[in-house]
């Protein structure tokens, strides 16, 4: 290897490191400052504390706020689930005037601001009757995650061998039957990883949740109540755990995406 060639390694290295340390000090902030035992937030923690986790386990308020967003979030991945892993099929294996159309249909709430899907939402929910009520936020945050799941589900079928279906169709299977016996089957790790994200994107959402939830409490909207209010310690706390729930999710999805890989591989 060269010497420039080497020389520009090391600084994309080291760029990539810096940009690496950049994204993870706040979170090198935040998390150890939700154990500590002062009355304000304060870093470095003058002392090790758990008050901040008694404080937000002992809220109601947090706990219901944590319910909404866990029931706000299955409901609304679940449902963008089945819709998007079936439009992504018809849209992968279909042939018909408009799937252009459609798909960019399907893409629009990805690619348009959330600001302005939150304005569309807050007015036509208005004049329908929908806004402020749960089946409208469900239905706001399945509009936001279902693009992700054609795009997800999309690779997932393009990568899907289409001679299995054949050999299905040449059996006797209806075209129901080969979705639901012989593709989704196939595919059960990549919707699982479209529902986990979906999952993730649905409970961390708030702008649009700002907007179209009247008086229904999820944890983001709660973060930012309390911020407006007061500076609390105990968001500190949340925000540590969010961060810890989102790890997870993430090893989820390579673990899924793994599988994925794997089970390709075999067909």
């Amino acid at each position: 290897m060269s010497g420039p060639s080497r020389l520009s390694d090391v600084a994309l290295a080291a760029f990539a490191m810096l940009v690496l340390i950049f994204l993870l000090l706040p979170v090198l902030i935040v998390a150890p400052m939700s154990f500590s035992d002062a009355k304000s937030l304060e870093f470095p923690p003058p002392g090790f504390s758990l008050r901040w986790y008694q404080n937000l386990l002992g809220n109601p308020i947090w706990i219901d706020a944590g319910k909404n967003s866990i029931v706000l979030a299955t409901f609304s991945s679940t449902i963008a689930l089945i819709c998007g892993t079936l439009a992504a099929y018809v849209l992968v294996r279909g042939d018909f005037r408009g799937r252009r159309a459609l798909e960019a249909n399907f893409m629009a709430p990805m690619i348009v601001p959330s600001i302005i899907v939150a304005v569309s939402l807050y007015i036509f929910f208005a004049r329908t009757g929908l806004l402020g009520t749960f089946f409208g936020l469900v239905l706001g945050h399945t509009i936001l995650a279902t693009p992700y799941v054609v795009l997800i589900m999309q690779a997932a079928i393009r990568s899907f061998d289409i001679r299995i279906e054949q050999v299905a169709a040449t059996l006797g299977a209806s075209q129901w039957q080969i979705l639901t016996r012989v593709v989704l089957p196939n595919l059960a790790p990549s919707a699982a990883a479209a529902w986990i994200f979906t999952f993730v994107m649905s409970f961390d959402e708030v702008v649009v949740t700002m907007f179209i939830s009247g008086t229904y409490m999820t944890i983001p909207k709660r973060m930012f109540a309390e911020l407006l209010l007061q500076v609390n310690p105990t968001i500190t706390a949340v925000a540590t755990l969010l961060i810890a729930f989102n790890l997870l999710a993430l090893a989820l999805l390579l673990l899924f995406s793994r599988r994925t890989t794997l089970s390709q591989g075999l067909t």
